[in-house]
């Protein structure tokens, strides 16, 4: 488990404090011990309207114990690695845990359940090494960069002027490093650096209309600062002029950005607690066909240098590329050990890592490159707004919540209305409500045009007969 001093956040001493907690709560007593030492740090760089306006550095540590002792569990945290202090913290949380009521079912998985191959912490490929090159000179140039102000473009434009721009420049690095008792060592490092710009203009009338984007990767290359405030700019400018729309089902496109509000649900309701405690609309699907043929999730936890990858869940059980759902069909709960004793389930892994919801065509009229010969033809939002006709193209949500018993769903959008495969006004203040499993039933296609930059990778989709409320 050696490393790098370059690479390594966590250091040789904290590794041995981890491990002292770990052999002081065997040796009082503990039947079985997990260990989580965490070590982060964030620097961020923010400007106001071209000027550097605030500078935050923040950094964390700590120890994460999970205690099973004479039938019962109990987790504790500490940022305190001194020696006795830190056998006093044991001693006492030792204590707490055998007040608790017992539950037969907690324990450790299955040593042969566990990740082998997580040893130096990078093989996901998530570390990017110049990130301790990076200098604050540097880091500060980035965030300039971004900025409109700062890159000298027009401010003013037919109708609209830019009354604010914030811009935020950040990179970090995470390092987990988890132990337990039967043997387990894992180590997960990962850096990010992330872009995101804030615009708010006002029109002729004197109405506000703000636009955010953002970028992130793993690497310090991997991300597009310069186009964070030009696509946040025409956001807002888009915005302006918004007129009602009458209510009624509507097809309805859901740009790749906020797309993942709408799987969301469907992961809840396949978690195993949701399941135990009667509070999923997914009850006894396992093998069962539940959605539309062209809802295929999977969960790629292991490709590499792709944000969301990692090799163990956090009680160490090693992940693997499986199917969540397949063709409409469910394929997978997730059930850790806990959940696998009280329902008697199989075990498998504690949620998802990194969903791809794969393309769908299933719009009656083909469109260009949207006809899906292989897994190489794209689907772009111009395809789907093309091959949906008209409708109404959905760009956020604006609070609402989905019912976890019955799938029922009730969210505040924003977006604009298209017609002839073209956007024609923007719209606000529309409500979409439903049922999770209608919706998905009524699935029309699924892009291949996910954002990089996220874990959850859920392109831009299109629904029918979706009710909307004015």
């Amino acid at each position: 488990m050696e490393m790098d001093n370059k690479t390594d956040l966590i250091d040789e001493s904290e590794k041995a404090a981890a491990r002292r907690c770990m052999e002081t709560a065997i040796r009082l007593g503990a039947s079985q011990v997990r260990i989580s030492l965490n070590k982060s740090e964030t620097d961020s760089f923010t400007l106001l309207n071209g000027e550097l306006d605030k500078v935050t550095r923040s950094a964390d540590r700590s120890i994460f114990m999970h205690l099973f002792t004479d039938g019962r569990y109990g987790t504790f945290s500490t940022n305190v690695f001194e020696g006795k202090s830190l056998d006093g913290f044991v001693s006492q949380a030792l204590s707490t845990v055998r007040m608790l009521a017992p539950d037969p079912y907690r324990r450790l998985p299955d040593p042969d359940r566990t990740a082998k191959d997580a040893v130096t912490g990078t093989e996901t490929g998530l570390y990017d090494a110049t990130y301790r090159d990076t200098d604050e000179k540097m880091k500060l140039g980035a965030a300039l960069s971004g900025s409109l102000f700062r890159q000298g473009k027009c401010v003013r434009g037919d109708g609209y002027e830019v009354i604010s721009e914030e811009c935020e420049y950040s990179d970090g690095c995470d390092d987990n490093y988890t132990i337990d008792s039967q043997g387990f060592e894992g180590r997960h490092i990962e850096t990010s650096f992330a872009y995101c710009s804030e615009i708010t203009i006002t029109d002729s009338k004197g109405d506000r209309y703000s636009g955010y984007w953002w970028d992130s990767s793993p690497e310090r290359d991997g991300m597009d600062i310069i186009s964070c405030a030009d696509t946040a700019l025409l956001k807002a400018i888009r915005q302006i002029g918004p007129r009602r729309h009458k209510s009624g089902p509507e097809t309805m496109v859901v740009d790749r950005s906020v797309s993942s509000r709408l799987v969301a649900p469907l992961f809840s309701a396949l978690n195993a607690m949701s399941l135990q405690q009667k509070s999923s609309f997914l009850p006894d699907s396992l093998g069962e066909k539940v959605f539309s043929d062209g809802l295929t999730i999977m969960d790629m936890a292991r490709t590499y240098g792709k944000p969301g990858s990692r090799l163990y869940d956090s009680e160490g059980v090693a992940t693997a590329e499986v199917p969540v759902i397949s063709g409409g069909v469910v394929r997978e709960y997730f059930v850790n050990t806990h959940m696998a004793g009280k329902t008697g389930m199989k075990p498998t892994i504690e949620g998802v890592s990194r969903p791809v919801l794969l393309p769908f065509n299933g719009m009656s009229v083909p469109c260009g490159s949207a006809v899906l010969d292989s897994e190489e033809k794209e689907i772009t939002l111009r395809d789907i707004l093309k091959g949906c006709g008209s409708g109404i193209y959905v760009c956020g949500f604006n609070g609402g919540n989905c019912n976890p018993v019955t799938g029922d769903f009730s969210y505040g959008i924003e977006g604009f209305v298209f017609s002839g495969g073209e956007i024609t006004s923007p719209v606000r203040e529309m409500l979409i409500t439903g049922n999770m499993k209608r919706l998905w039933n009524s699935l029309l296609a699924a892009g291949t045009d996910a954002r990089a930059c996220t874990r959850w990778q859920m392109p831009t989709l299109a629904f029918q007969n979706v009710d909307f409320s004015a």
